[in-house]
């Protein structure tokens, strides 16, 4: 399948459906009234990402998008069906922009979510929308609203913790088939990769991170040499950028210093917040150089170049130095990962509820209070109740400080 990572596209929701103006005419009916249904509403165009996609192939020859119109109202108090709305499938990572200014409109990073794009019209009202107490027989109604009609831009960025960057030849290819399952195409001679690749590097069980390979960079890039930087828009939402150096180039001449240097001025050229990415320096096909000369070739290169961040030497050939190196690469995309996390809120943390410890406290018993004879009730099984629920005495002192109630005598009336 080809990889098709750019496409325009014109995209259009549906009108709503107008309103009705009708009444109701029956035999033996006078003054039927008002019956004239709204318009249905216009279907919208909704964007959603789907991870089983990786291309774009789908729009680059379907250009136009359409949803249907709303239904118009009808007489017998009949309203206007609303139409369906229509679901536009990209790949994950998909921007979406605006064709004219350039705005972006949605970024779909993650899956099955979806994303308005173009909202339906709303159906037009019937005459039986304005029916009140003192218009009995209105006469109005209204048409449906447009919908919304865009002309858009889809770009697909990659979503990838890791990206490989280097020279045509510099080896990443070999490099991503070496730490993941990816198998992209090998081969001796440049620009092999012609569209991006990705693979999963399991570093240990439950860790793992995705790496990127895009087609090689060459000196003049910017200017349209080789295949341009068009591919570089995939490493944009990466955390790290792997320099991959060429140790053994083929031909004497070439000075991996100088192609080093090229390629990040290629860099600042395209994005200077692509060149400000953390980069790592990944020394590789030292295979191809004598065990005693390792060394001194790696010093003399990094001395040259004046580098001073982390250098890996490895060789993905042989598989020579990766475990260390992608260690390292899980440590640091993990630790940037824990930094972006937001904090947790306290106000949807679970917490277990406290119960408050019962106290044995005695009650005082009310004055005048009516003599309670307690009895023990005992169970079945002869176990002694618990005194706090057992019926309480009155105090003598307080039933005999109690004032006597009067007594009430009844008289014979004379």
């Amino acid at each position: 399948m080809k990889f098709v990572d750019e496409a325009v596209i014109d995209i259009a929701a549906g009108n709503g459906g107008a309103g009705c103006m009708s009444f109701r005419r029956e035999k033996c009916i006078p003054f039927g009234g008002p019956n004239g249904g709204n318009g249905g509403k216009g279907g919208s165009v909704w964007f959603v990402g789907d991870r089983n996609l990786n291309t774009l192939i789908d729009y680059r020859y379907n250009r136009r998008h359409e949803a249907r119109n709303g239904e118009p109202g009808r007489g017998s108090d009949q309203f206007g069906a609303a139409s369906e709305d229509i679901v536009l499938r990209v790949p994950v990572g998909t921007m979406i922009k605006d064709f004219e200014t350039d705005q972006i409109l949605a970024e779909l990073v993650e899956p099955d979510v979806p994303v308005l794009l173009c909202k339906g019209g709303d159906g037009g009202f019937g005459n039986l929308h304005y029916k009140t107490s003192t218009n009995r027989a209105p006469r109005q109604k209204t048409p449906g609203w447009p919908g919304e009609e865009k002309k858009v831009r889809l770009e697909l960025r990659v979503l990838a913790d890791v990206g490989l960057l280097g020279m045509p030849n510099a080896g990443k290819s070999t490099l991503i088939t070496a730490i993941s399952n990816a198998r992209p195409k090998i081969a001796d001679y440049p620009f092999t990769t012609l569209h991006p690749n990705l693979g999963v590097v399991r570093v240990a069980p439950e860790k793992s991170f995705v790496v990127a390979d895009i087609p090689g960079l060459i000196e003049g890039a910017a200017e349209g040499a080789g295949l341009g930087h068009q591919f570089l828009r995939h490493l944009q939402r990466t955390r790290l950028l792997l320099h991959v150096i060429d140790m053994a180039p083929f031909d004497d001449g070439v000075d991996p210093v100088k192609q080093a240097r090229a390629l990040v001025k290629e860099l600042e050229k395209y994005d200077p917040e692509l060149a400000a990415k953390p980069r790592w320096l990944v020394l590789n096909k030292l295979d191809m150089v004598p065990a005693e000369e390792r060394e001194a070739h790696c010093k003399d290169f990094i001395k040259r170049l004046k580098w001073r961040g982390p250098v890996f030497q490895i060789s993905a050939l042989a598989r020579e130095g990766l475990q260390p190196m992608l260690h390292a690469i899980y440590e640091h995309v993990h630790a940037q990962v824990e930094q972006l996390a937001p904090p947790a809120d306290p106000r949807f943390e679970e917490s277990m509820p406290v119960v408050a410890p019962v106290v044995d406290e005695p009650v005082r018993p009310v004055r005048g209070a009516r003599k309670v004879v307690a009895k023990a009730a005992k169970a079945d099984n002869d176990e002694p109740v618990d005194p706090r629920f057992a019926p309480l005495e009155p105090e003598p002192e307080l039933e005999a400080a109690a004032p006597a109630a009067p007594v009430r005598r009844r008289t014979r009336a004379a």
